[in-house]
């Protein structure tokens, strides 16, 4: 295993870690504005609509990617420049 993908592991888990606690924070903001609400409906809330419930899944699971895609592309760049090669 080159030096790379082994220093990119504990990296790795350590935004890991991070990442769901930012993607609820900007989630919670974002649905605010979007739906208007302090707090995004759940799967089983009886008193929400299906467009509801189904745009705040959507939003909150594409927020999750996106935030998880920059923190990993953030941690392998950051190990790059420690280490002069890319972690596969």
């Amino acid at each position: 295993m080159r030096t790379s993908k082994l220093l990119y592991k504990p990296v790795g888990f350590a935004l890991g870690a991070a990442t769901g606690a930012v993607a609820g924070a900007v989630f919670g903001q974002v649905w605010k504005r979007v739906g208007g609400d302090s707090e995004a409906p759940r799967a089983t809330d009886e008193d929400r609509g299906w467009g509801e419930v189904l745009l705040a899944a959507t939003l909150q699971g594409a927020i999750f990617a996106c935030v998880k895609a920059a923190v990993d592309r953030g941690g392998a760049v950051a190990v790059r420049r420690v280490t002069g090669t890319w972690p596969d």
